[in-house]
């Protein structure tokens, strides 16, 4: 089982205000965590940085050149209220979207069985036309785009287990039965999207969850939503929108998993893609606040990916 694991050090430098949530921090705290020992078999490699027409399968060309312009020189600007960028955010997010590309690449050309992508900014929030919620380009959507005009995906499943609902992932797929998408999130919470009957051309399926839900609700809602949903579109790819601040000591949510609950969805999802899509799965960081929690949630991810 050949694990890939994509970062690279721009990453670090989209900067956001201090006291931001989403922050560089996050990143060296999985850093350090995946440098562990149990980690020396991952296949380690630096980020390739897209070409900006990379973005196009997903956002129109207005949105993309706004994304730029909004850019600064120096200083760090605000998109939204919740959303910044910095001088090296472009780059940035053009090596978020390229590495989610390579992953894809490398799953079906077979350099490796399962890839995580430790990049930021994230990307579940970012609308086709609106970049929101600390996202600028959907990475989880330029990805399952690639699959299909690259390497011939003709149905792609992205799982998001995210605390917050990807009203941007949802967005951009509403009305293409080609990709599923599937959500667990906390309801109500920003950004109010991902009620039940939110269904677009009958491939979305959100299951959303009452503050407070522990492990046995969550995983209850990945037996009898999520997984016979993707057992019946049987995906040649599955995506892994993997947000990490569901766990019981993130900041922004208050929901209550543990990392054996992300080592569990986790297995699951190969399981299923072992019967689909060949093993084939892509995972992408997304959120997660609470530095212990989230370092902890991706070391039980990746060790679970590499363990197949």
């Amino acid at each position: 089982m050949v694990t890939r694991l994509y970062t690279h050090p721009v990453y670090l430098e989209h900067l956001t205000p201090p006291g931001h949530p989403e922050r560089p921090d996050r990143l060296r705290a999985i850093a350090r965590a995946l440098d562990d020992e149990r980690f020396a078999a991952l296949d380690r490699v630096l980020a390739p940085q897209a070409a900006p027409e990379a973005v196009l399968s997903a956002h129109p060309a207005a949105f993309l050149d706004k994304v730029r312009a909004a850019i600064p020189e120096t200083g760090i600007a605000a998109v939204d209220a919740d959303t910044s960028v910095s001088p090296k955010s472009w780059q940035a997010a053009l090596t978020a979207v390229g590495a989610a590309n390579a992953a894809v690449d490398d799953v079906f050309e077979g350099r490796a069985d399962n890839v995580f992508v430790a990049s930021r900014p994230p990307g579940h929030h970012a609308e086709r036309r609106r970049a929101m919620g600390f996202c600028l380009f959907n990475n989880a959507a330029v990805a399952a785009r690639h699959a299909q005009a690259r390497h011939g995906a003709e149905r792609v499943a992205i799982v998001d287990w995210d605390v917050h609902h990807g009203n941007g992932t949802q967005d951009i797929f509403w009305d293409d039965a080609s990709v599923l998408y599937c959500s667990t999130h906390q309801m109500p919470l920003y950004p109010g999207t991902g009620a039940k009957d939110e269904v677009g051309a009958g491939n979305i399926v959100n299951a959303p969850l009452e503050p407070r839900t522990g492990s046995d609700l969550f995983r209850e809602a990945m037996r009898t939503r999520i997984l016979p949903a993707l057992d019946d579109f049987r995906p040649d790819l599955v995506i892994v929108s993997a947000g990490f601040d569901a766990h019981h000591r993130d900041p922004l949510a208050e929901i209550n998993l543990v990392e054996d609950d992300f080592d569990w969805a986790t297995g699951q999802l190969m399981e299923l893609s072992a019967r689909h899509a060949k093993g084939r799965l892509v995972s992408l960081l997304e959120g997660g606040y609470d530095l212990h929690g989230l370092s902890a949630s991706v070391s039980a991810h990746v060790e679970r990916l590499m363990k197949g």
